[in-house]
């Protein structure tokens, strides 16, 4: 079994990654910086007062983004806890779709596991190795590399 790709930090190796990676992206008709950026916004997309979410969307950076999101005088939208991995999985897939040489890199990975490795953080990441962490964006990662695999295979037999 191949060696597992662990990643955290931007300048690590794989870092590209990370939520905090500059990669802009189009989604929902506006164009975001990092995943990290739109992640954030959308524990507010449930007001009409887009307020929150234009703060969030141009914080000067992804951890300002993730520090506004982490505010919790801002009214967080009630259904925050059920819908935030599928909200992860949309902005990593436009993130790895609309940047071709991202794609490359993820592709690399070939079928190896994928871990975003830190002890900072027991659900998105590892929580260290220790086994306690669950690793969803990890686990979103190889998600989203087998569906852009499974588009991309899908084209090519359509155009046969």
């Amino acid at each position: 079994m191949s060696s597992p790709v662990k990643f955290y930090r931007q300048g690590d190796s794989f870092g590209e990654f990370s939520n905090f990676h500059p990669s802009p992206f189009e989604l929902d008709g506006e164009t975001w910086p990092t995943t990290e950026h739109y992640f954030q916004a959308q524990k507010f997309a449930h007001l009409d007062d887009r307020q929150y979410v234009d703060k969030v969307r141009l914080a000067s950076s992804a951890s300002d983004a993730a520090k506004l999101g982490r505010k919790r005088s801002w009214p967080l939208r009630p259904d925050w806890e059920r819908v935030k991995d599928d909200t992860m999985r949309r902005c990593v897939f436009e993130k790895f779709r609309q940047h071709p040489d991202l794609w490359e890199l993820l592709d690399s990975t070939e079928d190896r596991m994928i871990i975003e490795h830190t002890r900072n953080d027991t659900y998105w990441a590892d929580g260290g190795g220790d086994g306690h962490g669950k690793n969803m964006l990890g686990i979103i990662l190889m998600e989203t590399r087998d569906k852009i695999r499974k588009l991309k295979a899908e084209d090519v037999t359509q155009t046969l």
